[in-house]
């Protein structure tokens, strides 16, 4: 509450508002012990608890100090640990952000799944059953394609298999979850349409009703939180294609080093080749020299 407080009193009054008048104001500086208060997300790009504003996803006020004059510093600063480190948890909080949405989204699929397996009647087991068996061939075909990749030494296309694979065993296990519990519930927003085709926001989760006039489309589509998720998901394919450069990176550094432990370890068994020859040349002329003494 405090810091709410501090806040809301610097976006008024200044940072300086304690300062004597006749005493020099203090120089902005978002790397000094005075940057505990500054938001680091919204140094990075934005913060995150500005994107949801009186939306369900709302994540209340940020308790810390957005000031443009700090995040034209910050945007000027030279390349340092403390700016990686802050642009690291800024990927990381819109990844968990995104991680969460994709739970949502898989979770009202299958709540529509569920609306309309009662309107098959005794047909929705069976539709179930095929669908969990699907899920499992696609996410053996998906192993094994990763295990032929990583055997291939395609970390890349390996891991982002796994990643699929991942996603998939979510909606399955959701599916089972689904298929042995006896009490789902629908929620209201699904209810009060339920004579109308139903469809899951695959950006933000939010219900949709397929089919709608382009209006309500079009409020949806330019809504706080369906441009808030679509780009805390732009900030975290960022953060993937980091990690695929980085993994690029290392799995070519560490072919190297095994090149150059090879290239040495073939050029030490070739000096030691070369060594055991001249030494057994040496031995040849020796003993051939004692023979020629001795006669």
């Amino acid at each position: 509450m405090v810091d709410v407080a501090r806040q809301l009193l610097d976006e008024l009054m200044g940072r300086n508002r304690n300062l004597d008048p006749t005493a020099s104001a203090k120089e902005v500086s978002w790397a000094d012990e005075e940057v505990r208060w500054f938001c680091p997300y919204f140094l990075v790009k934005f913060c995150p608890h500005d994107l949801f504003v009186n939306t369900r996803a709302d994540l209340g006020q940020c308790t810390k100090l957005h000031d443009d004059e700090a995040k034209r510093l910050y945007d000027e600063a030279k390349p340092c640990r403390k700016k990686t480190q802050y642009e690291e948890d800024f990927l990381r909080f819109c990844t968990n952000m995104i991680n969460e949405v994709d739970r949502k989204i898989a979770k009202g699929k299958q709540r529509l799944l569920l609306m309309n397996s009662k309107t098959d009647g005794g047909r929705s087991v069976p539709k179930q059953q095929e669908h969990l068996n699907a899920l499992t061939e696609k996410i053996n075909k998906l192993v094994r394609e990763a295990e032929e990749a990583g055997t291939r030494g395609d970390v890349e296309q390996a891991q982002g298999l796994m990643e699929q694979c991942d996603k998939l065993k979510e909606e399955k296990d959701a599916l089972v979850k689904q298929h042995e519990s006896n009490g789902w519930s629908v929620t209201a927003e699904i209810a009060a349409s339920q004579e109308k085709q139903m469809e899951v926001c695959e950006v933000c989760g939010a219900f949709l009703i397929v089919g709608d006039a382009q209006q309500r489309i079009d409020d949806h589509l330019t809504g706080k939180q369906h441009l808030g998720e679509r780009d805390d998901r732009h900030n975290s394919s960022k953060r993937d294609d980091r990690d695929r450069t980085r993994h690029r990176r290392e799995y070519r550094d560490h072919k190297e080093r095994n090149d150059r432990h090879d290239n040495n370890r073939q050029r030490d068994r070739n000096h030691r080749r070369d060594r055991n020859e001249r030494n057994e040349r040496e031995r040849v002329r020796d003993r051939d020299r004692s023979r020629s003494r001795s006669y």
